[in-house]
């Protein structure tokens, strides 16, 4: 399933109903398009720059996450996990690739921090989740992916947005 840029993804958390309205996109890529060379194993492995607007009044921190659902590890390869990020003001900011963020966590190997497309054979859908939260997360640098969603899911995000890329290796 394709989710266009700014698709309110209902149901991945337990809770109230969510906002309506974040978009997260990318200068870097379009939503469902291919992501460039530059920012996989292929490339320099950078991690592409990230924009949003129209996060819902009360946001005071964003988390990203970023899966490759079509990896063959249960519940998808995690290839970054971010959070306290600044949203900006009037709802819309940025993040330049490879900028600084307050926190990063473990991806699906390695350090913590940004992991690029590789994928073994075939072309892979990659899922950038934006989570607009009510405040900063109380989560430890290097935490995995299952202690990030819990405390993402225990903020009661305010709004989510999703931008899918894809990347196939020739």
């Amino acid at each position: 399933m394709l989710l266009a840029a700014g698709t309110v993804v209902a149901g991945l958390f337990a809770g109230p109903a969510l906002a309506a309205g974040p978009v997260l996109s990318s200068p870097a890529f379009r939503a469902g398009g291919s992501i460039p060379s530059l920012y996989t194993c292929d490339g320099a492995g950078r991690r592409p720059p990230l924009a949003w607007r129209h996060l819902p009044g009360g946001t005071r921190s964003l988390a990203v996450e970023v899966v490759d659902p079509d990896a063959r590890v249960p519940g998808g390869f995690t290839h970054w996990l971010a959070w306290n990020i600044r949203p900006g003001k009037d709802g819309g900011s940025s993040l330049a690739g490879g900028a600084p963020v307050p926190r990063e966590g473990l991806p699906g190997f390695g350090p913590a921090g940004w992991v690029g497309p590789c994928p073994p054979t075939g072309t892979h859908r990659y899922v950038f989740t934006l989570f607009a939260l009510r405040a900063p997360l109380a989560l430890v640098a290097g935490a995995d992916r299952t202690a990030f969603e819990r405390a993402v899911a225990s903020a009661h995000p305010l709004a989510r947005a999703v931008l899918v890329g894809r990347y196939g290796r020739r």
